[in-house]
Parts: structure tokens; C-alpha cells; sequence
């Protein structure tokens, strides 16, 4: 298990933006589960929406990249020396709402990779409910 100091050193998000709380499994090069804590404290749901809060689906899909990435990095050699950068989207759909007090778990696998790009599959579930999925593009770079 990987708490928020660990990520930070893998990942270049920052508060307000880093959406993971907390790797649970990692399968170097292969999978990793990570969690987003969904509180009523977060800075979007005072305007999405006010009186019927809703994490909005684009912050799903990021907090599921930032999971995508740090599978990623996990596997370079010298991660400090690159960054991820979500480099596309296929097949995303959206299956529940995830409102405060979710715990949103992010499950993603590698579909392919080759040299600094990779295809991911990721999805976010709600208890055993699947709230989210997509296939999500990534390229590594020098920083």
C-alpha cells in the first residue's frame, strides 16, 4: 500500500489537483488499484451542482489518469527525470453518479505499451458498482 507522500513523488499533481488518495495493489508493469476519497470538501461541488453535489465526469476520468500514471512511472527507471502526460481518451462512459462519501476505487490495466506510450484500461467503482470506464492514452517524456 503507497499513501499520498509516495504518490507525490511519482506523480507532478498537486493540491487542489492530485485525485488519489492511496495505491491498495500494484502489479509493476501491469495493474494498479488506486483510491479517491470523495468528500463534500472538495472545491468543485460548490458549483457542481449546489443542493445535488456530483463529481463531474471529467474529474473522474483525471483522477482515473492520475492512477494510469502512476502505473506508469512506478515501471520507469529515473521517474524524477520524466513526466506522463494523458495523451487521449476512447470508449469513456459514465455508469453512476459518485457523490460525497464515495470511495471511488480506480482499477487500471496495461493494454499496451511500447517504449514511452502505453493504452490503458481503467475503471472506477463505487462499493461493487461500476461508476466509470474508459481507455486512456499515455506519453512519457523528459522533463
Amino acid at each position: 500500500m503507497m499513501y499520498i507522500n509516495e504518490i507525490q513523488n511519482l506523480l507532478p499533481h498537486r493540491y487542489p489537483f492530485l485525485l488519489v488518495d492511496r495505491i491498495e495493489e500494484i502489479e509493476s508493469g501491469k495493474r494498479v488499484v488506486g483510491i479517491k476519497n470523495v468528500t463534500m470538501n472538495e472545491e468543485f461541488f460548490q458549483g457542481h451542482y449546489p443542493g445535488h453535489p456530483i463529481m463531474p465526469g471529467v474529474l473522474i476520468i483525471e483522477s482515473m489518469a492520475q492512477v494510469g500514471g502512476f502505473l506508469m512511472m512506478q515501471s520507469l527507471e529515473n521517474p524524477e527525470e520524466k513526466l506522463p502526460f494523458f495523451a487521449g481518451i476512447d470508449k469513456a462512459r459514465f455508469r453512476r453518479p459518485v457523490v460525497p462519501g464515495d470511495r471511488l476505487r480506480i482499477e487500471v490495466e496495461i493494454i499496451k505499451l511500447r517504449g514511452r506510450v502505453a493504452k490503458v484500461s481503467a475503471k472506477g467503482y463505487v462499493e461493487d458498482e461500476i461508476a466509470a470506464e474508459a481507455e486512456l492514452m499515455f506519453a512519457i517524456d523528459d522533463k
